[in-house]
């Protein structure tokens, strides 16, 4: 039954992110939205809705490790994981003069957290100002950005609703894929006697950014890298303001001095080789992606020897 339950996710996940990519692909050209603005917010957004179920469920039955690791985890593995695998598939173009604010955010939202984490709990008043961080930078990205992007031309754009109908329904199949597997490893992982916080780090937070990983996989396979880095983007800024903050303000989150240490620093390094990425040569291409994917292997290799 397990092993039935992986194979349902697997196919659950690669099925839906298809549909969401085409959904979202239909809207940006229906408002004439630049795809990069629907990868940051409706794909972005979207595709975090497992971390943020996870993590509530987390906190709320005394496993605040467990909810803490799923977002830094996530973090980590949408850049080094993700973007790495995209890469390998096609380049990923990626302009900073288009996303400076969006990379500001990312980077400023995980330092943020880094302090945070210094103290031994993350309180109601801080998960209150990440959120509301996250409505300003969610209205940033919106306002104004409809009719800024002329459509192709002889490109046949389905109707809005189809669009969003498209998107949605890939968005539930993606979250049922991704539930499917999560719940099978972690249970295997803890016939193991794995620790919350590595089961956390790793198995949840893979697990959870399932639904970031097919999308961007077929983002980047449909030739729409701009969706795949939006989706990167959005998902990092929405797991720390949007799952962390909510979170918090549901219940205050304990901290583990672990987090404070490797795991935070992974998550700030990644975010800034993406950065760099983005600065220097414009885009990643399959040596910048091994060298992610790299990077991701090392670090579940010391956590798995630890």
């Amino acid at each position: 039954m397990t092993y039935l339950m992986f194979v349902a996710g697997l196919v659950g996940l690669f099925v839906g992110g298809e549909f969401l990519v085409r959904g979202a692909v239909g809207v940006a050209q229906r408002l004439h939205i630049p795809p990069l603005v629907i990868g940051l917010t409706i794909v972005g957004f979207g595709t975090s809705t497992p971390e943020l179920l996870v993590s509530l469920q987390a906190a709320l039955s005394g496993a605040p490790s467990l909810a803490l690791g799923n977002v830094i985890g996530s973090n980590i593995a949408n850049v080094l994981l993700i973007l790495g695998l995209s890469a390998m598939i096609t380049a990923v173009p990626m302009r900073l003069s288009e996303m400076r604010r969006d990379f500001a955010v990312m980077i400023g939202a995980t330092l943020v957290l880094w302090l945070m984490l210094a103290g031994d709990t993350v309180a109601r008043w801080e998960g209150l100002v990440l959120v509301a961080a996250l409505a300003g930078y969610l209205w940033a990205c919106l306002n104004g950005a409809a009719g800024t992007s002329a459509p192709a031309d002889g490109i046949i754009v389905r109707p809005l609703w189809k669009s969003l109908a498209f998107a949605l329904g890939g968005l539930i199949v993606l979250m049922i894929g991704a539930r499917f597997l999560v719940d099978s490893s972690t249970e295997i992982a803890r016939t193991f006697g794995v620790s919350e916080a590595v089961i956390g780090l790793t198995i949840v937070a893979i697990g959870t950014s399932l639904p970031e990983l097919a999308t961007a996989i077929i983002a980047a396979i449909r030739r729409h890298p701009e969706i795949a880095v939006g989706n990167i983007l959005g998902s990092n800024v929405f797991n720390i303001l949007g799952i962390l903050g909510v979170t918090a303000v549901v219940t205050p989150i304990p901290v583990a001095a672990r987090f404070a240490g490797l795991d935070m620093a992974l998550a700030l390094a990644a975010a800034l080789a993406m950065l760099g990425f983005a600065a220097l040569p414009g885009r990643v291409g399959r040596l910048g992606g091994g060298a992610l994917l790299a990077g991701y292997a090392g670090y579940v290799g010391f956590l798995g020897l630890g």
